[in-house]
């Protein structure tokens, strides 16, 4: 059995993904791994780059947009290895990265997941690099501007610390703690799913762990978020994740937090309508 699965799934960012791999197999020297791109039918020459220059990857081509959690499943299904890693094609690992995350995961038999510490393009620290669990009130707050208790801004940037939630943009898994939580739910096309693994593995008795191990995420570029389509999704996902997680909760009290998802959509379809028409 392998040490690790790295999953990459792609749509159309080819030349972020090329970038991406060659970072991984740098990364990966003295780590029995594997590495699996699962293409949602792209556009590009994504596919024909990839068995022609990269046959070390093991490639699963769908004839459709699956999404990224039924795409991240089909490879987990099928790979073999201790640890699962997903990783966003946007991203460069690295070189000791994978080594340290490893070394902390076999360290810590408690932890069921782990995040990195992300850099955006411009060199910054990405906030979502650690993340609380958006309870409706701690949603509430960020909508509101108030991101400190979402960002867990408390936690130093420089030492190991414990999160609610790791980005779905590197997440590094146990599977014994896949096997016992299960995996992406498919509920999810694309945003939300790796809250709700997050969740489900603090509710299954595992720890998560934010890692000062570095990444580059060029955040955004393997999505369009300047479309309507974003938004649905995105915030689709959002109530997907309340109506699974906090149906419980009094009729007052979901009323105002789905009011809120809903505003906060609205005015960010606004805000591309703007923007295409160049008011």
């Amino acid at each position: 059995m392998n040490k690790l699965s790295i999953i990459i799934v792609s749509y159309n960012v080819r030349s972020y993904l090329e970038q991406c791999l060659q970072s991984v197999q740098r990364a990966l020297a003295g780590i029995e791994g594997e590495v699996w791109v699962v293409d949602n039918d792209s556009h590009d020459d994504t596919v024909s780059v990839l068995r022609s220059d990269y046959p070390w990857v093991r490639l699963v081509v769908n004839t459709e947009n699956m999404g990224f959690a039924r795409a991240n499943n089909i490879a987990i299904r099928q790979s073999q290895s201790e640890y699962v890693l997903l990783l966003n094609p946007d991203t460069v690992v690295e070189e000791s990265t994978l080594r340290g995350v490893l070394a902390f995961m076999d360290a810590h038999p408690e932890a069921g997941g782990a995040g990195v510490m992300m850099h955006n393009e411009d060199g910054t620290v990405a906030p979502e690099s650690r993340r609380g669990l958006p309870t409706p009130w701690v949603a509430a707050q960020k909508m509101l501007g108030f991101t400190n208790r979402y960002y867990m801004s408390h936690l130093p940037w420089d030492r190991p610390g414990r999160i609610d939630v790791i980005s779905g943009a590197f997440c590094m898994l146990r599977r014994k703690a896949l096997d016992q939580v299960g995996l992406l739910d498919e509920d999810f096309f694309m945003y939300g799913e790796d809250i709700d693994l997050s969740y489900r593995l603090l509710k299954g008795g595992w720890q998560n762990w934010y890692l000062p191990l570095s990444i580059i995420h060029y955040k955004g570029k393997s999505t369009q978020k300047t479309e309507f389509r974003y938004v649905h999704i995105f915030y689709q996902a959002m109530l997907i994740f309340f109506r699974k997680h906090y149906s419980h909760l009094s009729f007052l009290y979901a009323i105002p937090v789905k009011i809120a998802i809903y505003f906060r959509a609205f005015i960010a379809l606004i805000d591309i309508l703007r923007k295409k028409l160049h008011l």
